[in-house]
């Protein structure tokens, strides 16, 4: 049950809760992807906005934007344009030249106001880290963090409407959110984007609840972990083969953190050269 984005552990995502069934399942991974075709069928292309809520983008600030593009292409296979990181030519990612005392990608959900949805969440007891503006043409965006101390972005697209490949090896798959206060989290995210709360059967002993728009459809999730160190949503992207490309991760300056055979797939823990985690899973 993936959809387009990430599943966290410790921290920014990690393969541990994966394993301990604390995730997506790999083997069905068009059974939650974030773009919906009209006829409500999966696809790896977008090319319009997404609804409210939906994770559309991601974004990491990195100290040395060169060695950033050297890791991140040697081990995705990107290429790079400005602050754009290529898939096929078509923006996937961002990376811009920033220092971050808590290094990680941030997830940024859609919205068509994204003025009027920055409101919302200080109203809903969030904090605004950085004030809607505009991004050049491409977007109008927002720095927040929830009330358990989440950081999140909010995205309304322009020129680029988020990502523009997901659910695809190389690409965004899932975000999650790993929490030690799952209930204010649940409360937020519910009051900004109109969620509703979806419990997972299969995880017994596990708290774990699906974030669904109020179409339905899956986006994410939020993770109760009183171990966890801090709050985070996680990162995902799907590889062809999560060990190879952690391998290449090594060669280029990063970290295996975990590598565990999961019942959902291999995950493959990374720590980037400036302490962003991220997990690919096959």
């Amino acid at each position: 049950m993936l959809n387009q984005n990430a599943c966290p552990g410790r921290g920014p995502a990690t393969a541990s809760h994966m394993v301990s069934g604390r995730g997506p399942q790999l083997s069905a991974i068009r059974h939650n992807v974030t773009a919906i075709t009209d006829e409500g069928t999966s696809m790896s292309t977008v090319d319009r906005n997404q609804p409210l809520g939906t994770p559309t983008w991601i974004d990491l600030a990195v100290p040395d934007l060169d060695r950033a593009q050297r890791f991140y292409g040697a081990v995705l296979g990107w290429t790079f344009d400005g602050g754009h990181c290529l898939l096929r030519d078509l923006p996937v990612a961002g990376l811009r030249p920033a220092a971050d005392p808590r290094p990680a990608w941030t997830v940024c959900f859609a919205t068509d106001d994204c003025d009027g949805t920055a409101k919302a969440v200080a109203a809903a007891g969030g904090k605004l880290l950085d004030q809607p503006h505009d991004d050049g043409e491409h977007a109008r965006v927002a720095v927040a963090e929830d009330p358990t101390g989440a950081r999140f972005g909010l995205w309304q697209g322009r020129k680029l409407p988020g990502a523009r490949l997901v659910n695809e090896p190389r690409a965004l798959l899932r975000n999650d959110l790993v929490t030690p206060a799952p209930k204010p989290a649940r409360d937020f995210y519910c009051e900004v984007f109109a969620f509703a709360l979806d419990g997972n059967d299969d995880l017994s002993g596990v708290d774990f609840t699906f974030l669904r728009r109020p179409d339905g459809h899956e986006i994410g999730g939020i993770i109760g972990d009183p171990s966890a160190a801090a709050p985070a949503w996680g990162t995902l992207f799907l590889a062809t083969d999560a060990d190879a490309a952690g391998a290449r991760a090594v060669e280029h300056g990063g970290e295996i953190v975990e590598a565990q055979d999961s019942p959902y797939g291999r995950m493959v823990t990374i720590k980037d050269p400036f302490g962003a985690e991220f997990v690919l899973g096959s």
